[in-house]
């Protein structure tokens, strides 16, 4: 999965739009070239915020099309963000997608998403705090069309046709205002304090059509493998773990991790004892977190859970649980079974 997912389909898209009006890939770069930015992406594909702005303004300006951002934020669906789409996909309801979005939003979103209550719902505003005020408007134009697009694929129509979903703006109202009305579908206020987006409380439970609990839990963990950026364990050892996290539910041996990460099994493993760790001490680790966590939060049975992880017989992995954690799976759960979080709380 590319980590940088969502910023290579928004550039694809963008291309594609610009053929559309007439303009080619060609005649972008030459005029990115002419503002000072390099028409080849950096090594890690993903460009600083300023240069990308100023890529999305040029695109505006040879396109002759105005809405272009607006067009642009309704091509990127939930497939355009690889692994966080999955995992909004698999969420229970619009909080949680929320909670998701605060934790992992960084993963593939400039900028940041912050969340305020107010007046019994929520506000979502976007920070952004650099580049001219045309490039934040195209970017906020960008940020709210693909944000109402995500919502219709979870949740159907429900939250965009709901009058009490309201998008604040911080800029006047442009002359092509009225494909606002084509592309949110929600009252737009213009010239407001801050660009956000209010939802009100009864949509925070609206459910995701999509969810599915099990299925959110291995997602959010490649989520979190790469939020952590996998610094602090060697670079073969957390290759491994990515490959791992992303196979849960069908784990791969050995052999199989090599050949996804292009090497051969005994190079492999030469890497690994270099980093002071074992392939099955990496296994272990992953199955170990996956079980806390659908034990926390699943009411799968501890059959279904060990079957998940590759155990035949719960009674195997009734004995490699009590190996990791010195305790067994039903004393766990006791535990550490989560509560339904608080509708208020979002830290």
């Amino acid at each position: 999965m590319r980590v940088y997912q969502a910023h290579y389909a928004l550039r694809v898209e963008l291309i594609r739009l610009l053929k559309d009006k007439g303009v080619s890939e060609d005649q972008l770069f030459a005029d990115l070239s002419r503002r000072g930015i390099s028409p080849l992406p950096p090594a890690d594909g993903l460009r600083p915020i300023d240069e990308g702005l100023v890529a999305l303004e040029a695109a505006v300006e040879l396109s002759g099309d105005p809405c272009l951002m607006i067009r642009l934020g309704q091509r990127l669906g939930l497939a355009s963000y690889g692994s966080f789409g999955f995992a909004l996909m698999s969420c229970a309801n619009v909080r949680d997608s929320i909670r998701l979005l605060l934790r992992y939003g960084q993963v593939v979103f400039r900028p940041i998403w912050e969340v305020q209550e107010h007046e019994g719902g929520l506000l979502l505003r976007p920070e952004i705090t650099i580049g001219t005020a045309k490039q934040k408007q195209l970017l906020s134009e960008l940020i709210f069309s693909n944000f109402v697009m995500l919502g219709r694929e979870l949740h159907g129509n429900s939250v965009a046709r709901a009058d009490d979903v309201e998008l604040h703006l911080s800029f006047s109202r442009p002359s092509y205002w009225a494909r606002y009305k084509q592309a949110f579908d929600i009252p737009v206020a213009f010239e407001c304090e801050h660009n956000q987006l209010f939802l009100p409380a009864r949509i925070l439970d609206l459910p995701v059509k999509t969810a599915n609990r099990a299925e959110h839990i291995l997602f959010q963990q490649q989520c979190e493998e790469i939020l952590r950026g996998l610094q602090a364990v060697g670079k073969t050892t957390a290759a491994v773990r990515h490959v791992l996290i992303q196979s849960a539910g069908d784990f791969l041996d050995i052999t199989q991790v090599a050949r996804r990460l292009n090497l051969s099994e005994r190079t492999m493993r030469r890497r690994l004892v270099a980093e002071s760790v074992s392939f099955s001490s990496i296994v272990d680790e992953i199955k170990d977190l996956l079980a806390r966590e659908y034990l926390a939060k699943t009411e799968l049975k501890i059959a279904e859970i060990g079957d998940l992880l590759g155990y035949a017989e719960p009674s195997s992995f009734r004995r490699a649980f009590v190996r990791w954690n010195g305790m067994t799976p039903i004393d766990y759960r006791q535990q550490h079974m989560t509560e339904n979080i608080p509708q208020g709380a979002y830290a």
